[in-house]
């Protein structure tokens, strides 16, 4: 008996992510669930280097500045609630020092410009097609960073907008890597803050927005981790508390949906490898001096030393 409704998936044939591979994450909250198995698998790559990132504009925001390398300055920042903050990061960037926050901000657009010229892959998790718009600017901010709303105008993306967004995006990249791939997906994360219409009609502007530029001639690629996340896990059990965010269970279960995909074989087998070494690492011991506990460590240090020798990239 087949209880599950499976989205049919097979591997790509190109621009799969092995251990050569450097990938850039972008977006909600979702792509941190992801990040956070490709460090734990030791990949390369860098995630959310100015935080959650909800929506398209805010992501072609920071891909602009990266590509331009921008300086920011005092001019780009205010300060509220006894912090420095800036409209174009994640509150967890902010800070009660002025210098410390532009430090901050400027180092992550420099290693951002670097690593977007050495990415393999760009992995784009868009969250939400609402976005606050600035009075006082007319400009698009990425977080709101708890300013009265009355200072902004909610508003949402049409498909048109997001679409020229995402083009902006992968031309902007392409002009200093041509090479690289992108893959887009929607978060499965329901913002019911929105509510829950005007959440369905969010995902649906992201979701046409897409498909309007997936194109795998040119390297651009959709992976389903919104469908998975509806259809073949439709139960609250994989939810957590909240009811809202996909659970560990959840998220475990869609990443090995991807690795599915975008993993080659040969790398599937060096990723056990690191697996071994990270559940040796995380053992705690009952009698740390025994003998047997000494040959296990010293064991383990074999199994790093030899992944190190062929991956030097790789440091537990």
């Amino acid at each position: 008996m087949n209880l599950q409704t499976k989205i049919p998936l097979k591997p790509n044939t190109y621009n799969q992510i092995d251990y050569h591979s450097k990938v850039l994450l972008l977006g909600s909250c979702f792509s941190e669930n992801i990040g956070e198995k490709f460090e734990y698998f030791k990949f390369q790559k860098l995630q959310n280097p100015f935080g959650i990132l909800f929506h398209p504009l805010a992501i072609e925001s920071l891909i602009t500045n990266a590509i331009n390398e921008k300086e920011y300055t005092k001019d780009d920042i205010f300060f509220h609630n006894e912090q420095w903050h800036c409209y174009d990061s994640h509150s967890k960037f902010s800070n009660a020092s002025e210098i410390e926050l532009l430090q901050n901000l400027n180092n992550q657009i420099r290693s951002t410009h670097q690593f977007l010229k050495e990415a393999s892959n760009v992995i784009i998790t868009l969250g939400t097609a609402w976005a606050y718009r600035f009075i006082e600017t007319d400009e698009f901010v990425a977080n709101c960073h708890k300013i009265p709303q009355k200072r902004f105008s909610k508003e949402l993306l049409s498909v048109e907008q997001i679409t020229e967004s995402l083009e902006a995006i992968m031309s902007l990249v392409k002009s200093i890597n041509p090479k690289v791939a992108f893959i887009f997906t929607v978060s499965p994360v329901r913002h019911i803050k929105d509510g829950f219409v005007d959440n369905t009609q969010s995902k649906s502007h992201l979701i046409a927005a897409i498909h309007q530029v997936i194109e795998p001639r040119n390297h651009n690629y959709y992976f389903p981790s919104y469908e998975i996340m509806m259809d073949e896990l439709r139960d609250y059990r994989f939810y957590k508390e909240d009811m809202l965010h996909p659970n560990a269970i959840a998220v475990n279960y869609i990443w090995e949906r991807f690795v599915q995909v975008w993993i080659s074989e040969e790398t599937k087998t060096t990723m056990k490898s690191v697996d071994e070494i990270q559940k040796g690492l995380s053992h705690r011991p009952f009698n740390s001096q025994s003998d047997a506990h000494q040959t296990f460590v010293k064991q383990l240090e074999e199994k790093k030393h030899l992944l190190q020798s062929n991956l030097p990239h790789i440091i537990f």
